[in-house]
């Protein structure tokens, strides 16, 4: 396969997919509102039926992805998943309802998607990737869209991809702000080109921290799909080499252009993206894991505090508005923002043993950092954040 490059644009790309048989009478009248532009037409909708796409992760990005690939026909739709649904999924995990709640993603999906077209060949993994999976899983597909919603696996997924010669399609968003671009190391730019290097560890809040505008859910997702089905039936021009960055608050796109790096030393394995990324990966030892307790160590001292045998301050260091939908009873809220520019300081006693927490374990780190360099001495932060905690609760309940 071979493209051209023309005034620093990328041409048409061919067809990724071969046409699969004729179509039965039935899918002629599904597919026909495609089938009547000549664009698609037959030949394309038969290339869509041929086609094997994998999503990865089955949640905001995901979920309008795998409805719109189903109903435009794709043969065959791979979803990668290990998580359950919860309630506060449903405010954009648009292919998941109320009674999928506790189910797996990836049968609340599988489900959602034989309802929009039966005809869908659907194959699930239920894994997390990491290296020792991700080329096995990927062999087997046409084209990959990643809708992960952390740094490693992105930087896992483009590796992968690259190393496989597999286009993918990327999509991301984070409160008002959505991207989407097409990474394809054989073509054109991949994810390294646009971000070299991944942000330090924390700075950027995740959705479950940071929050996200439900709405655009859609409008990437919708892109995302419209990117794969270019790709696999060589219509139109592709987003390689040009990344959109939609600002949902004031209506606006963006197109930036995307160069290949001639400098950027050529991915030849996968490594271990955790530590990449700046995170522990299992079972090292950091220096950090000194200063971690346990759901079950906190819950004794909490007991032990309520009965006069111990004194300590539980400090929340997350947001107002994630205090008031969970808690931590006998939690005290102090932002992260103020523990780092001092602010808060005043109001956090020192010579008193500080237990403090967030949502997973990554503020409550930077937090501990903060007051460290601020002179407290006896501080630890809740392993897993109150996730953790509550996942415990839920467990200690079944």
């Amino acid at each position: 396969m071979s493209t051209t490059f023309v005034e620093n644009n990328i041409a048409s790309l061919p067809p990724l997919v071969e046409p699969g048989p004729p179509l039965i009478a039935e899918e002629l009248e599904r597919y026909s509102r495609h089938a009547l532009m000549p664009e698609i037409g037959l030949e394309g909708q038969r290339r869509l039926r041929n086609a094997k796409v994998l999503v990865i992760g089955a949640g905001g990005l995901g979920s309008p992805a795998l409805l719109y690939l189903a109903a435009a026909g794709v043969g065959t739709l791979g979803i990668v998943d290990d998580d359950t649904v919860e309630l506060s999924n449903l405010q954009r995990q648009v292919i998941h309802g109320v009674q999928d709640i506790g189910r797996t993603k990836l049968e609340s999906a599988r489900d959602s998607v034989a309802a929009i077209n039966p005809g869908v060949d659907v194959v699930l993994h239920p894994v997390r990737l990491d290296s020792s999976n991700v080329l096995e899983i990927f062999a087997d597909y046409d084209v990959i869209l990643d809708g992960a919603d952390n740094f490693a696996t992105r930087y896992l997924v483009n590796d992968a991809a690259a190393l496989l010669g597999k286009p993918y399609v990327w999509g991301s968003i984070l409160r008002f702000d959505g991207q989407v671009s097409v990474f394809w190391a054989k073509h054109g730019p991949n994810y390294r080109d646009l971000y070299p290097e991944p942000p330090a560890a924390g700075t950027v809040p995740s959705c479950a921290e940071g929050g996200v505008f439900g709405m655009l859910c859609a409008s990437i997702g919708a892109m995302m799909v419209t990117e794969a089905v270019k790709l696999i039936t060589g219509v139109g021009e592709t987003l390689l080499g040009r990344l959109l960055v939609f600002d949902a608050l004031g209506s606006r796109w963006r197109e930036l252009r995307i160069a290949k790096d001639p400098e950027a030393a050529p991915i030849t394995e996968l490594v271990d993206y955790e530590i990449f990324c700046g995170l522990a990966a299992a079972g090292d030892q950091t220096p950090e894991d000194d200063a971690l307790i346990g759901v079950d160590e906190l819950a004794a001292r909490l007991a032990k505090r309520d009965t006069g045998e111990e004194d300590f301050v539980l400090l929340d260091v997350r947001e107002p508005v994630e205090f008031e939908i969970s808690r931590i009873e006998g939690s005290v809220l102090v932002p992260l923002a103020g523990i780092r520019d001092g602010s808060a300081l005043a109001g956090i006693p020192r010579g008193v043993p500080l237990v403090l927490h967030c949502k997973s374990g990554v503020r409550s780190g930077q937090a501990l950092e903060a007051l460290a360099a601020a002179g407290y001495t006896d501080v630890v932060h809740l392993d897993g954040g109150i996730d953790a905690w509550l996942n415990a609760e839920i467990r200690a309940r079944t």
